[in-house]
């Protein structure tokens, strides 16, 4: 309801101060050009976000101090600790960073965004710097016309420099022009109370522009002009810290538990290092007297002495939040527990992943193999296998002989409770991931998609032969349950087979599965020649034989899903052009004639077997 009214509200509030004041108007113009100069940037800065950035965040947060690093260098180039911790929720809810490896990045982002008031203070406020703006939105709106996505990422970081440039200049030349006709000092709160209520302002400003950096500018070009005094900015600078936060919790509404707990985690340091500046203002003054003058900083050089106040107390939350990550892990994974539905829910799946989209592709990756982890189990026990004897070295043929019990499955129900929620959200999440993909990655989605479509199709596939196999495997006809036992003992295999290739070569794999589908196919022919032997022989009667060549393409089927799953798996995961699918994978005439060549080395091994018997007997 309050949103509602809010965007009326501050509409009139605007008007009445463009009405009530030029310099109002100027300073207002001045933060809507910076804000707009930052949201460009975000947007270069995207372009850069579809592989290498995901590539770097990977292999630089695999320690501490790299994930610490790696926060504060791309804040620093970013100018925007918004859009990381945006990359960060999204790595962690598809499951590519660890909550630990996420906190270190937002800590380091804190550092990293203190740079921004040292680049302000030191050159923005000490330069004419509306003088570079021009030249810079001029080259950026070149290169946004350009084709190529690089370059155009480059010109949206140039156009938003320059609107951020602008947007100084505006803000500058507000507050100077406010100091001839109102001094906003006679506002200023002493001791306290001054203390609280700026930080409070310093909060709602933030949270009102969703940007602390554009809040910090702000800052500095007001104390510059002298609208405020040094105490006070202090505590603005205190409350844009803590207000930043909103940015993250925004962030990870759409995202899964991860991605609110390292939203929680981004609150809990914010708010603990906004409270230690708070408490320690005193001592924080002092060492920023110290160490200015330390750095040749003049006495009265506010702005800049804003700049070290900000970035000491920002490192001395990461110093003082550190050492206690592990326990912050624990207690936001005992506060923010992930609900255990009824049924098996997506694990990766966010909308914060599909901002990025290579991010996206990862996590939909990493959710079909969870979908095809749940189907493994219910194929499994569709042929009444389980799982660990599949995964094991056990041999099949010997296990299907032993006598056992059937194990207890309601097919349908386990569909609904493991399969069906999973598949439905990673059918909705391609087709909305493929809206915003590039076309390097839109034929990975389609192979998504694909591999998802298999799983099903398998599944389906073993529910039409369980039904023929619960009934055969009880029996009294040796013959139908051996050829019952075989296809279990095939499909077996096949899973097996597919759980070994999890961590191979796209080279090896590729080879694998043209084996896996040539002995599919040889199989099918001998279940055909077994039917016939049988039928001549009056060992199985016409129902039986139906029902096993029914059933037998039934497992072909499911074959054939299977492992064109894992081919669409490994083709999402590899480029098009990969010499592994081109060059080694068999078309079906290949396949058909290896299969052949199989049947009829087999046979000539029969025949020859069957002499050296005749043989044996007539000596």
């Amino acid at each position: 309801m309050m949103q509602r009214y809010l965007l009326p509200i501050v509409a009139v509030l605007l008007g009445y101060g463009f009405w009530l004041s030029a310099s109002f108007k100027e300073i207002a113009a001045g933060v809507a050009l910076l804000l707009f100069g930052m949201f460009c940037m975000e947007q270069g800065f995207r372009a850069y976000s579809g592989g290498s950035l995901e590539r770097t965040l990977r292999l630089a947060t695999d320690r501490l101090w790299k994930s610490l690093s790696f926060g504060l260098v791309t804040t620093t180039l970013m100018q925007s600790s918004s859009l990381v911790s945006v990359i960060t929720i999204s790595f962690l809810s598809a499951g590519m960073l660890t909550l630990a490896q996420g906190i270190g990045v937002i800590f380091g982002a804190n550092l990293g965004t203190t740079t921004g008031a040292w680049i302000v203070a030191g050159f923005g406020l000490k330069v004419k710097i509306s003088a570079y703006a021009l030249p810079l939105l001029v080259f950026g709106v070149i290169l946004l016309m350009q084709s190529a996505k690089r370059l155009r990422g480059v010109g949206w970081i140039l156009v938003g420099l320059g609107f951020l440039f602008l947007g100084i200049h505006y803000m500058k030349t507000g507050f100077e022009t406010y100091a001839d006709t109102i001094d906003l000092t006679a506002y200023a709160l002493p001791g306290v109370v001054g203390l609280l209520t700026y930080t409070a302002l310093g909060i709602a400003a933030t949270v009102v522009m969703q940007s602390s950096h554009a809040t910090l500018v702000l800052i500095i070009t007001a104390l510059g002009a002298g609208q405020i005094t040094y105490e006070n900015a202090l505590a603005l600078a205190i409350g844009s810290n803590v207000g930043t936060t909103i940015t993250a919790i925004i962030g990870s509404v759409n995202a899964n538990v991860g991605g609110k707990r390292l939203a929680g985690a981004h609150l809990v340091f914010n708010v603990a290092t906004g409270v230690v500046a708070l408490l320690f203002i005193a001592q924080f003054v002092r060492a920023v007297d110290w160490l200015s003058a330390m750095a040749g900083i003049a006495a009265d050089d506010f702005t800049l002495k804003l700049a070290v106040f900000h970035s000491l107390f920002n490192l001395v939350g990461v110093l003082l939040m550190t050492p206690f990550i592990g326990r912050l892990v624990a207690l936001l994974e005992r506060l923010l527990r992930e609900r255990r539905p009824l049924t098996d829910q997506p694990r990766y799946l966010s909308d914060a992943a599909l901002e990025l989209p290579d991010v996206a592709l990862q996590a939909l990756i990493k959710e079909t193999r969870h979908l095809f982890r749940n189907a493994f189990t219910l194929i499994a026990h569709g042929v009444n296998l389980r799982r660990a004897d599949i995964v094991s070295d056990v041999d099949l043929t010997q296990r299907v002989a032993e006598p056992g019990k059937l194990i207890d499955l309601d097919f349908d129900e386990q569909y609904a409770l493991t399969i069906k929620d999973i598949y439905s959200a990673n059918i909705d999440f391609v087709t909305r991931a493929r809206a915003h993909a590039s076309e390097e990655s839109g034929p990975a989605f389609q192979a998504l998609w694909q591999a998802n479509a298999e799983v099903v199709a398998a599944i389906k596939a073993i529910k039409h032969l369980r039904k023929n196999l619960v009934h055969y495997l009880g029996s009294g006809n040796p013959h139908i349950r051996r050829e019952y036992n075989a296809l279990r003992v095939r499909i077996g295999n096949v899973l097996r087979q597919l759980h070994s290739l999890r961590d191979e070569e796209a080279a090896v794999a590729f080879l694998s599965l043209d084996d896996v589908r040539v002995e599919s196919l040889e199989a099918g022919h001998h279940v055909r020649h077994a039917v016939d032997r049988l039928i001549r022989d009056r060992l199985i009667s016409p129902q039986m034989a139906t029902s096993l060549m029914n059933d037998s393409a039934y497992a072909a089927e499911a074959i054939d899903s299977l492992v064109a799953m894992t081919e669409a798996l490994y083709a999402a995961a590899q480029p098009a052009e990969d010499p592994a699918r081109v060059d080694l994978a068999l078309d079906p005439e290949e396949l058909e004639g290896l299969a052949d060549a199989l049947r009829t080395n087999d046979s000539t091994v029969s025949q020859q077997g069957k002499a050296d018997e005749n043989h044996q007997a007539a000596r």
